[in-house]
């Protein structure tokens, strides 16, 4: 479920730039997706930003909704914003798009996003959708132990390393540029089933977190120097597919 928020006022572009990790000035471009990140650099919340007449809309999963405006509303002061409950909602699809529709920015196969008085979805088996595409989800995933780096938010066109500043910027530039990511999101084929947050053990050792699991294959969090060799996780096996996607 998710909830759609207006964010009016003369500094809103100028507000937003300050603590997201996109750039606002793409914002004309369609919409952009977004994470809002703790000064150390971990994942607090992730969202879509799109511009809409005088107001931005924040798209945000609604079980982190009341939290992120919360913590917005604290780095306001005295800019010129306003953050408020939105009259829109959401409807999203995969199929034909409808007039008005807008494209989902993290990955062309996500579809569009349908901002109006209708909710919900058109039935698209998103599970599968994100587990082929390595798409993390809020509360699953995305955690308040994710970096964005270590989920694929480059991949997913969430974050943007030339725009400057914002809350966490300093730690995720320099994971991007000093140092050589050690784990991250990664797809595996998975013999049998394990819930979610089941740790993935391997020589004896815990190495990563099972995710989503759809048809034969998962996400996990994982050490990447794991992949050489059999995993499990519960009574799940788990292995390397041919082709993986590094974060």
């Amino acid at each position: 479920m998710r909830k759609i928020f207006d964010i009016t006022g003369q500094d809103r572009e100028h507000f937003l730039q300050g603590l997201v990790s996109n750039d606002l000035r793409r914002l004309a471009e369609g919409p952009l997706y977004a994470a809002l990140l703790t000064p150390q650099g971990k994942y607090l919340a992730d969202f879509f930003l799109i511009a809409r007449g005088e107001a931005i809309l924040l798209d945000i999963e609604a079980a982190i909704a009341e939290a992120t405006v919360a913590r917005l509303n604290m780095y306001r002061l005295r800019a010129d914003v306003a953050i408020a409950p939105s009259a829109l909602s959401v409807f999203c699809g995969t199929g034909p798009a409808p007039e008005g529709a807008l494209s989902d920015p993290r990955h062309p196969e996500l579809g569009w996003r349908l901002y109006g008085d209708r909710d919900g979805d058109d039935g698209s088996d998103w599970d599968a959708l994100r587990v082929a595409h390595l798409i993390p989800a809020t509360g699953i995933e995305l955690t308040p132990e994710t970096y964005i780096l270590e989920a694929g938010f480059e991949r997913l066109h969430g974050v943007d390393f030339r725009k400057g500043c914002y809350v966490g910027q300093e730690v995720t530039a320099r994971m991007k540029h000093k140092t050589e990511l050690r784990k991250g999101l990664v797809q595996l084929a998975i013999s049998g089933a394990a819930p979610v947050g089941t740790p993935i053990g391997a020589g004896g050792k815990t190495v990563g977190t099972l995710y989503t699991q759809s048809g034969g294959k998962a996400l996990a969090q994982l050490r990447l120097d794991a992949l050489e060799g059999p995993m499990q996780a519960g009574e799940a096996q788990l292995r390397a597919v041919e082709a993986i996607t590094k974060a």
